[in-house]
């Protein structure tokens, strides 16, 4: 893999992500490099990633799914050692609009 790979990228753009196997993405659009920190506090970083393939996981309803399918085996990756790996638990959905305010609450 290209030594471009490990290099770490800048966190100002780190999105989270509402996935029970993501935690957060970050893109480098100059090197082409997508950034993916899972919830078990892993991390890989996938060289030539177009930057649409980014924006269709940012899109994707599941996120895992679309990973999984479209760039887990589809790119060149190596793994990233975190400085302080920490394991992210899921993001809860937000309930509903409408529910009553004591299904909030609970």
């Amino acid at each position: 893999m290209q030594d471009t790979v490990l290099k770490p990228l800048p966190t100002t753009n780190l999105v989270a992500l509402r996935s029970s196997s993501l935690a957060h993405v970050a893109y480098d659009r100059h090197r082409e490099i997508l950034h993916v920190e899972f919830r078990d506090g892993t991390a890989y970083q996938y060289a030539t990633v177009p930057i649409q393939t980014y924006h269709d996981l940012l899109r994707a309803d599941s996120k895992g799914s679309y990973f999984n399918l479209h760039i887990r085996s589809c790119y060149p990756h190596e793994y990233f050692a975190l400085p302080h790996p920490t394991r992210i638990s899921p993001i809860r959905a937000t309930p509903h609009i409408d529910a009553p305010s004591s299904a909030i609450d609970s």
